[in-house]
């Protein structure tokens, strides 16, 4: 398969999966507004539910912003390009994670990076 191929068919991925995000999205806020204010007693279910909403809303919103990266990053021409060591990234990475926007050692040094730049929580009991 060729890379304009390969590029097309990840493209064509992004968009159904940002079509998909977007539609998730529009029905959770729905459902978030249409639900009663009222006051909630302490572990009520539906407390739990909206926040649960809530979160996930979050993970969706950053999910989209991670593929608009990566369709801005086609349109431009660097995709696959890493944006930390400007090597190409792995084909197998990007066909499991098309918006990759860093190659594997890039991302997990990053990642490393930013557990170690993370403050340490003390659990008290």
């Amino acid at each position: 398969m060729s890379n304009d191929d390969q590029r097309s068919q990840e493209r064509a991925r992004l968009l159904e999966e940002q079509g998909q995000i977007n539609d998730e999205l529009t029905h959770l806020r729905e459902f978030l507004q249409a639900e009663v204010d009222v006051e909630p007693d302490e572990g009520d279910s539906e407390v739990f539910e909206r926040e649960k909403n809530a979160a996930l809303i979050a993970v969706l919103e950053r999910r989209l912003v991670d593929i608009e990266t990566a369709l801005k990053s086609m349109d431009k021409g660097d995709y696959g390009i890493c944006q930390r060591c400007g090597k190409p990234i792995e084909p197998e990475r990007l066909e499991v994670k098309p918006d990759a926007t860093m190659c594997v050692s890039c991302q997990q040094e990053v990642e490393r990076l930013g557990r170690r730049n993370r403050p340490q929580r003390q659990i008290e009991w």
